[in-house]
């Protein structure tokens, strides 16, 4: 049972671990074993499961068992089990419905050729759930718990993960407010979850351009908020604007500063990336309004690896259509777990719709995608020791 004491008000001060910190060396004993097992007394029979792998959208079937624990100030962490998919029963009144008191993360397993099962950074989601954790004023998860509740998830639902090339495990941990009360104040009664759910490629066209509409009049995030916070609001207030650029038939919206209104943030829910006809690569400075993508953080080595530095600074939305324009900017792509890396062939906003080059995925991100790829499949070495095996 974690103390109480590790997660009171005092520990919502502690600086945050950058998300491209080595990893910690693994505890001992392993983090899946102090989360109980209790099978579902209903799984899915073996031809059904199959039935489900073989037409995979994202996000639509989950598997037969969800990791859960409950925190309060009493007790700290306790009941940590693997137990039976299903509804959850909430009070009317749990906070979380009043005051969005959540937050939640996002990672994938991979199955290798060898059939065992890895998960690509999830150091790295741990330590950015604790970040977002703090700016809820929601007690912290150990990373061994965090890290142990997939291990314990992934192993017991195995048979979930499915073996094509752009497929995997879709995990999903969050937390929330469950405290039956209404009234402004941080819960005393927290639920931690995890789900999972087989996925095939988040756009359903895989690697090819999409269209992006530039939001102008709405903004995800401001000075001092939660846009560095990976928490449902952020992403409730991109939905009408994720609307109207379905309505200007764009995949996707991409957000400018709240303060000024000129500089590119990123998107409803991916990073953006600029490649110039030099070669030189930029992105979005991290400036509090930001999520810090463990993608993002992920093409910063890997182009580094290169001998490529990458520029994170401000980016204005003018700068970038001068050098669409002009072709003095030959590729810009988005990047996120969920879609890894997707490159942007238009760009689209009131008064203007650009074609980016010739509308077909450069050099740079197609190379990024492959080697990123690669790298999650084990296709390819892994040098910086980003996999971590979960079965």
């Amino acid at each position: 049972m974690t103390t109480p004491e590790t997660v009171l008000p005092d520990s919502l001060t502690v600086s945050p671990v950058p998300l491209d910190a080595a990893p910690a060396p693994a505890e001992a004993p392993e983090p899946a074993a102090r989360w109980e097992v209790r099978r579902s007394d209903h799984p899915r029979s073996p031809e059904h499961r199959a039935s489900l792998l073989r037409e995979l959208r994202f996000g639509t079937e989950f598997t037969d068992h969800l990791a859960h624990a409950v925190w309060t100030p009493e007790e700290g962490w306790h009941d940590l089990r693997v137990e039976a998919y299903g509804p959850i029963t909430l009070d009317p009144g749990s906070a979380v419905l009043h005051y969005a008191q959540e937050i939640f993360e996002g990672l994938k397993a991979y199955r290798h050729v060898d059939g065992s099962i890895w998960a690509f950074r999830p150091e790295a989601n741990a330590r950015r759930f604790a970040q977002s954790a703090r700016r809820l004023a929601l007690p912290l998860l150990p990373e061994e718990d965090f890290l142990g509740s997939l291990e314990a998830l992934v192993r017991i639902d195995r048979d979930w993960v499915p073996g094509g090339e752009g497929t995997s495990l879709y995990l999903r941990p969050f937390m929330f407010a469950s405290e039956r009360f209404l009234g402004v104040r941080p819960a005393r009664f927290v639920d931690y979850m995890v789900i999972a759910s087989p996925v095939g490629p988040y756009f359903t066209h895989g690697f090819t351009p999409v269209s992006i509409w530039v939001a102008e009049d709405f903004h995800r995030a401001g000075p001092g908020g939660t846009g560095a916070a990976k928490c449902g609001g952020n992403y409730a207030a991109s939905l009408l604007p994720q609307q109207i650029a379905y309505e200007h038939d764009c995949a996707q919206v991409c957000f400018l500063d709240a303060a000024t209104g000129t500089l590119v943030e990123e998107l409803g829910g991916m990073n953006v990336f600029v490649v110039a006809s030099d070669g030189s690569v930029s992105t979005p400075e991290l400036t509090g309004t930001i999520l810090e993508g463990v993608t993002r953080a992920s093409i910063i080595q890997l182009l580094a690896d290169q001998g490529r530095e990458v520029a994170e600074r401000s980016i204005t939305l003018a700068e970038i259509k001068d050098g669409i324009a002009s072709g003095a900017i030959t590729e810009v792509f988005a990047c996120g777990t969920a879609a890894v890396i997707t490159p942007i062939g238009r760009l689209k906003g009131e008064g203007f719709d650009l074609e980016v080059a010739d509308g077909a995925p450069g050099e740079t991100t197609r190379v990024l995608h492959k080697t990123l790829t690669d790298i999650q499949y084990g296709h390819a070495p892994d040098p910086h020791g980003w996999l971590r095996r979960l079965a």
